[in-house]
């Protein structure tokens, strides 16, 4: 597991009707606050102002297909050359990261082939790449460093 001290919260939150909404900077609108939403906007901050990934270089809730099924992954980040280096499955708090958390995120790296997977409920941080030579993922003790 990997331990992540994220930055002091600085979101904008306004209400519209009953739902409450955060101002997601990087999409660059309001979108419905939601658990599963707060832990992914403090997990974006903490890659963007602690570790320094650039913000131009993530994508965020995108629709991807996995076979016949429409699905929305949470995070990509983007390496220089705009293939996907990192895809990263975001949980709401009280939802454990699980063997079923990882068979996810793995199905989306079928179509996504990122070289790290990250798995977070903003408690609990996994992060694993795979071993083509021992075809096993290879968990990791700390986020990696942005690949220039």
């Amino acid at each position: 597991m990997i331990t992540i001290n994220f930055p002091p919260p600085d979101f904008r939150i306004s209400r519209e009707q009953d739902k409450e909404l955060i101002f997601d900077r990087y999409r660059k609108k309001f979108v419905r606050l939601t658990p599963e939403e707060w832990v992914r906007q403090n997990f974006l901050n903490y890659l963007v102002k602690s570790l320094g990934y650039p913000a131009s270089l993530i994508g965020i809730e995108r629709e991807i297909m996995l076979g016949e099924l429409k699905k929305r992954f949470d995070v990509v980040v983007y390496n220089r050359r705009m293939e996907p280096w990192m895809l990263v499955e975001c949980k709401e708090m009280n939802v454990p990261i699980s063997q079923q958390t990882l068979e996810q995120i793995v199905r989306y790296h079928m179509v996504i082939p990122a070289t790290y997977l990250v798995m977070t409920n903003g408690t609990h941080t996994f992060c694993c790449t795979h071993n083509a030579a021992s075809k096993q993922w290879l968990f990791l003790t700390a986020l990696p460093h942005f690949e220039i």
